[in-house]
């Protein structure tokens, strides 16, 4: 499409499409400031949302705004702007996730700046986190190639796990669930998160209509929001009973590694979506250092585990609360 005219309207386009991310417990940890004179958005963490219990070093805050910056970048390319990424460019505060400097193209056909990119707009509003049980389909190996192909043009690793390995992250993720339910700290840190839509019109968290079904099969890798508690009408349903999981990982693991983690992340999500699948997470053992470590799989290769995905077919998942554009851009006169 021709280069849309960097007015405020496409600055709010391009923050709407960022800022359908995911995150943890949809805590959406992001602001963003657009400078006219440098025609650059800045993208900003906002701590006070992070998690103390389960992200201490904020790895996770990053991750989620790591997807949102790549999101920003799908959107700017689609609406033909190119744009100059930098990340972490102020090491004084490190609250400056990452700066994109935006540039209209102008006397060039319409062509966007990077059509893989591009072409992966439809996916941003179709995305969406579903804790439904899969059917048992084996995702073909073309497509797990062209999802580990996304992965690495962001700097990132992204392989489906052998047997072997997959019985050893499903103990890890039970060993994790167990941790958390006897912590009383992260049991209280995940309930803030979460969201009772018959007494509150939710624009963050997880909503209790997108917890998905009770696991009555023992197989779910989903973290269930509802913790202990029951609630009413909640349907049961049986889990794929083995689900298909991968790993992504990065060679390093500091903050920009991590940002490249995010960005991985959703440019392999909204692939995924463009070949028909819907996608969960499991991030419990990230969570815990100990069992952190344990994700590692010399046959896997080398590098630092930063998430687990769960990926098959079967039911799209409820789109989760955002919050208003108005609140998380401000636009420099």
């Amino acid at each position: 499409m021709p280069a849309q005219p960097l007015d405020d309207t496409t600055l709010k386009e391009l923050v709407a499409d960022a800022i359908a991310a995911p995150s943890m417990h949809n805590a959406q940890p992001w602001r963003f400031r657009y400078g006219r004179a440098g025609r650059t958005l800045t993208l900003r963490a906002e701590f006070d949302r992070e998690m103390p219990e389960a992200d201490p070093s904020t790895r996770g805050l990053h991750v989620g705004c790591g997807a949102a910056l790549l999101n920003l970048r799908v959107s700017a390319s689609y609406r033909g702007l190119d744009t100059l990424t930098t990340l972490l460019p102020v090491p004084i505060d490190p609250a400056v996730m990452a700066t994109v400097r935006l540039a209209e193209r102008r006397g060039v056909p319409a062509q966007p700046p990077d059509a893989s990119l591009a072409a992966l707009h439809p996916a941003i509003r179709d995305r969406h986190t579903s804790r439904f049980p899969f059917d048992d389909r084996v995702i073909p190996d073309d497509v797990r190639a062209r999802l580990a192909d996304a992965a690495l043009a962001e700097e990132a690793h992204f392989s489906f796990l052998p047997p072997e390995h997959l019985e050893r992250v499903l103990a890890l993720i039970r060993d994790a669930e167990g941790l958390d339910l006897s912590d009383p700290a992260r049991d209280a840190e995940q309930r803030y998160w979460t969201r009772d839509t018959k007494v509150e019109a939710a624009v963050d968290g997880v909503p209790d209509y997108a917890f998905g079904p009770t696991d009555t099969s023992g197989r779910s890798v989903n973290r269930d929001f509802a913790g202990t508690d029951v609630i009413p009408g909640r349907a049961h349903a049986l889990f794929e009973d083995r689900p298909q999981l991968a790993l992504l990982r990065t060679v390093r693991d500091r903050p920009v590694n991590w940002l490249c983690a995010g960005q991985a992340l959703e440019r392999v999500l909204l692939t995924a979506v463009r070949h028909g699948l819907v996608a969960s997470f499991a991030t419990q053992p990230l969570e815990w250092p100990e069992l952190r470590h344990l994700l590692r799989d010399p046959a896997l290769g080398t590098g630092h585990p930063q998430m687990i995905v769960r990926l098959g077919y079967g039911p799209e998942g409820p789109c989760a609360p955002r919050r208003p554009v108005s609140e998380v851009l401000t636009i420099d006169p």
